[in-house]
């Protein structure tokens, strides 16, 4: 799921916001195989033989080779920029200042957030305007106007600091209170708060940036949610975002939480992909929400939180006892020692970044299966990826060290192989997800 704006809302409980972005959930246990119609039956056949994953285009893989030094500019960054505030002393300076403003604990934190989200904003624009605005219109990626790049930039700090501000003093008082069990109290909140964040977003966040509709092809829509209606989804939950005013790529992504959980569409993707792939779209995005990826996933990433929250508590007090002089602070449950964690936070997810993505990539596979399953038409699926690759200047399979640290799918080369060769129904083999299709035990007509 995307929760566009919230951009710096990783600093906030100690960055673990930014694992939101991931989504995806294990696999259910395979059922007794029965015959189930594929989603549209009297649909045309397939067209025989496998679709073979094409070559990148140059402007696919330039695109790829600036991505990868971007990546790897934006880990020093990320790093770099704590560090600066903390061996500066700029961080024990802006708490004076907070203090001196605020007074009282609580808005002092709050200010000291404040003033420390706007200046890393300020040091950081630069860099978020080359990679967000002017790298993608030089791809031709993008339609945005500057002002709507902007805009939106400027709404989600606005959302970073209302959100910081409101929030950030719980961890900082559990430091206080339990200097040895904080992390622990910390990662078991960070639970409930994404899910309370989860579940605001589609209402509240994504409406800032883009427009929410349902639908506007109603053939479409009809044929969608009787799809969603056999996977055992209420209808009403699909929905269409005016994303082209933005951009020229094409996604699809599932949102929410209980009544707010929702699959949207961009209108791009709408525009640029046929019928039949669309529904294979729809059946992988309604894997995600028939298989409760959002909430696992959150189990999951809140254990690699509290975890990479331990190794803090663990590594943070050595750090202050060497280098508190130049720190400005010698307690981590002093505000000044944000930067610090942040940073400890950033090392400790690039270690364990492969872990995750390997668990993402994983349950991306079984959303491909879920949407193979409910709709059976391999080649819609496979040409969908093309396009994808297309559309997105992607490159079909971009190397081991870049899977293991930057890609949180599988490669779309490895999703066409698949496609292509996932057919159980044809060899009389059981289905892995077939009993959660709504009808599943009558026979095919």
């Amino acid at each position: 799921m995307a929760t566009s704006g919230l951009r710096n809302v990783s600093l906030i409980l100690f960055a673990c916001c930014c694992l939101t972005l991931c989504a995806s959930a294990a696999a259910q246990e395979t059922a007794a195989p029965q015959p189930t119609p594929a989603v549209e039956p009297g649909a045309p056949p397939e067209t025989a033989g496998p679709v073979a994953v094409p070559e990148p285009s140059e402007k696919a893989l330039s695109y790829h080779r600036s991505g990868n030094l971007l990546w790897a500019v934006n880990v020093v960054w990320g790093l770099g920029v704590p560090a600066l505030f903390l061996f500066t002393g700029l961080s024990a300076r802006i708490r004076d200042r907070a203090r001196r403003l605020g007074r009282k604990w609580f808005f002092v934190v709050g200010i000291y957030f404040a003033l420390f989200s706007l200046i890393s904003y300020a040091v950081s624009l630069p860099l978020a305007y080359y990679e967000g605005f002017i790298r993608e219109h030089a791809y031709g990626l993008s339609n945005q106007t500057f002002g709507k790049w902007f805009g939106d930039s400027l709404k989600g700090l606005l959302l970073d600091l209302i959100v910081g501000f409101l929030f950030l003093w719980v961890p900082y008082l559990l430091l206080r209170k339990s200097p040895r069990r904080w992390w622990l109290y910390t990662g078991l909140l960070v639970i409930p708060f994404l899910f309370a964040l989860i579940l605001v977003v589609p209402i509240w966040v994504e409406p800032l940036f883009n427009k929410f509709g349902p639908v506007k092809d109603k053939a479409l829509e009809a044929r969608i949610l009787r799809l969603a209606e056999r996977a055992g989804i209420e209808g009403g939950r699909v929905y269409e975002v005016e994303k082209s005013e933005d951009t020229k790529t094409i996604n699809a992504y599932v949102t929410g939480f209980g009544g707010t959980k929702r699959i949207v569409f961009w209108d791009t993707i709408l525009a640029k992909l046929d019928e039949p792939e669309l529904l294979f779209v729809m059946g992988h995005e309604m894997g995600h929400y028939v298989l409760g990826h959002v909430w696992k996933t959150v189990l999951f990433l809140s254990a690699v939180i509290m975890a990479a929250l331990y190794a803090i508590h663990r590594t943070a007090g050595w750090l202050i006892a060497r280098y508190k002089h130049r720190f400005g602070f010698d307690q981590l449950s002093d505000i000044a020692s944000l930067p610090l964690i942040t940073l400890l936070f950033g090392a400790y997810f690039l270690i364990a970044a492969p872990l995750v993505l390997a668990y993402t990539r994983h349950n991306e596979h079984e959303a491909d299966r879920f949407g193979l399953e409910i709709t059976r038409n391999n080649r819609a699926a496979a040409t969908a990826f093309i396009k994808l690759q297309t559309e997105n200047l992607r490159v079909p399979r971009p190397g081991l060290l870049y899977k293991l640290w930057r890609e949180s799918h599988p490669p779309l080369g490895e999703r066409i192989d698949f496609c292509n060769d996932y057919r159980p129904w044809e060899r009389g083999e059981p289905l892995e997800y077939e009993h959660l299709f709504k009808g599943a035990r009558r026979a095919a007509p």
